[in-house]
């Protein structure tokens, strides 16, 4: 037995349940194993918990947009808002002194005169 780690392992599933997948898996943008995974975790939720299958699918939504939420990148409305506060605060230019004196620190002798 191998003693190297693998966060995936293979398992044999019959093919109905592999098409089966393919075929619900296209509409919501998921892979085939995703959307096994989700039909596993969708079922040990409701046994786990007792939930019916419809309160299982809310949860999971709801932690699939959160999670997405999280890694989703902030718009550009939301990036230049966060750049004008930081520019009328002072900390933008706080953080441009504080960059350029590191970088001479790092590189003494390497200034050039304006």
């Amino acid at each position: 037995m191998s003693s190297s780690s693998s966060a995936f392992s293979s398992v044999k599933l019959p093919a109905g349940l592999v098409q089966q997948a393919r075929e619900a898996a296209q509409p919501q943008r998921r892979s085939v194993a995703g959307q096994i995974e989700y039909w596993a975790t969708l079922g040990r939720i409701a046994e786990e918990t007792g939930l019916t299958v419809q309160e299982a699918r809310e949860a999971i939504s709801r932690y699939d947009a959160a999670a997405r939420q999280a890694i989703v990148p902030d718009s550009v409305e939301a990036i230049e808002a966060r750049f004008l506060a930081a520019e009328s605060s002072g900390v933008l230019a706080e953080a441009v002194r504080h960059s350029v004196m590191d970088k001479r620190s790092k590189a003494p002798g390497t200034r050039r005169a304006a």
